[in-house]
């Protein structure tokens, strides 16, 4: 597996930032926000000057019951090879329900939702995983995941589930451990016990990122400091193995360019301090930064009705979360309701950015009560760009804004942006004339 060094999340809001950082080996960049034709001129600096881009995908939900969508492989694949990246990651986790698969209208999370560790659900993740092995030019890494909430019936642990998809396909791990202390202040889980279950090369690098207790439950929010907590359990890890990345992920609130230079040198000290131990004590390093594990041979294909079975109860509990619709039968209640008021929050962030009209007409406050309220119950319409225009079509519908000038305004923003292509003179007219009547 490819030595990376000491890493940092690329975001734009703070590539120049990036490009300054003493130290940096490497970057990974969200997959999904760079154009494999057109990349952004940061990423080109960083490359020549030798820095290595790795590519994290988020949307292909490799443990949804579906098989992995063709386009969305070919788009990672083109991206990999843009940035002439060593390897790959995306996420144990499914992003999307419904459909064809379930004869029901497909639902998309907008976010990373954790899957049952059944049998059934890992042999169908092996088959997904193996898919996106053949499709991708370098190397696939998958990452463990962070959840409010469990499955009623996982029959696993998340060690003995990460070891076995290891085992059965050959992939290497992404080990976030921040996504495991998460899962420790949230589940109840043991994530030192995690760690010892891996098997010798499974990891391939580690995240680690802040978060935020509240009422007792952990945000993993990537935009508040790294935790001793999490620095502690990258110290675990590095004594068991020499890591061969350690990467620090932030997606917002980005502090001072000092305080992510301390928080990388917090990094090196636990990762060298690990280092400097295990040779005093004589300990060999563990095998991740050796070559590949022996693969046992090709997983078969997912036994006959397991990805309808994973797919209903996917859908079941995903329509849940984003269509208020009854809490399946096992699962915490409460914890669902926070879960699905999360991911209404969150789709109210992205759609404020790229829509900053809306908020603007509606203040920052009554913009995210409205936008909350009308994601509870509604699913995501097919992209957020879709969702803007459901909102604000919503809002019409129902007489808001009460202003009738504010409310002219967001018909005519609706109007000029609900069609295929922007209107023109006499369209623009037409909706003028319309706002009025409106108001």
């Amino acid at each position: 597996m490819t030595a990376l060094g000491t890493g940092v999340g690329w975001r734009p809001e703070i590539a120049e930032v990036v490009e300054r950082l003493p130290g940096v080996d490497w970057v990974e960049v969200v997959a999904e926000n760079v154009c494999a034709d057109h990349l952004p001129a940061s990423l080109v600096r960083l490359r020549e000057r030798g820095v290595t881009v790795v590519p994290h995908g988020v949307s292909l939900g490799l443990g949804g019951a579906a098989r992995p969508d063709g386009a969305r492989l070919a788009r990672l694949a083109a991206t990999a090879t843009a940035l002439g990246a060593p390897l790959v990651s995306e996420h144990i986790a499914f992003v999307r329900a419904g459909g064809p698969l379930t004869a029901s209208p497909a639902l998309e999370a907008g976010h990373l939702l954790p899957v049952p560790r059944t049998r059934e659900a890992l042999d169908v993740l092996c088959e997904n995983v193996r898919v996106a092995q053949d499709a991708l030019p370098v190397p696939l890494v998958l990452e463990n995941a962070a959840a409010l909430f469990a499955w009623p019936d996982d029959e696993m642990a998340e060690g003995r589930f990460l070891a076995e998809l290891v085992e059965r396909t050959g992939v290497r791990l992404l080990v976030d451990v921040a996504n495991l202390h998460t899962n420790r202040v949230n589940r109840g889980e043991d994530p030192v016990g995690t760690l010892a279950a891996l098997p010798p090369g499974a990891i391939a690098y580690v995240h680690v990122a802040g978060g935020v207790e509240r009422d007792g439950v952990w945000h993993d929010t990537h935009a508040h400091p790294v935790p001793p907590q999490v620095l502690d359990l990258l110290s675990e890890l590095a004594a068991r193995t020499a890591p061969p990345g350690v990467l620090l992920e932030r997606d917002d609130d980005f502090p001072p360019e000092e305080g992510l230079a301390a928080e990388l040198a917090a990094i090196r000290e636990r990762v060298a301090a690990a280092d400097a131990a295990r040779h005093r004590a004589g300990t060999r390093p563990g095998a991740a930064a050796q070559g590949p594990a022996d693969v046992p041979g090709r997983p078969g294909p997912a036994p006959e009705g397991a990805r309808e079975r994973l797919g209903l109860a996917q859908t079941a509990l995903l329509s849940a979360l984003v269509a208020g619709t009854p809490v399946p039968e096992g699962f915490d209640g409460a914890r669902l309701r926070m879960q699905g008021l999360a991911l209404a929050r969150k789709r109210a962030g992205i759609v404020a950015r790229l829509a900053p009209e809306l908020p603007e007409l509606l203040g920052e406050e009554g913009y995210r009560e409205a936008f909350t309220a009308y994601a509870r119950a509604r699913p995501m319409p097919g992209g957020h760009r879709r969702d803007a225009l459901a909102f604000a079509r919503h809002l019409l519908d129902s007489g808001r804004p009460g202003d009738g000038r504010a409310r002219r305004r967001l018909y005519r923003w609706w109007a000029e942006r609900s069609g295929p292509r922007p209107p023109g003179r006499a369209a623009r007219l037409v909706h003028a004339a319309r706002a009025v009547l409106a108001g």
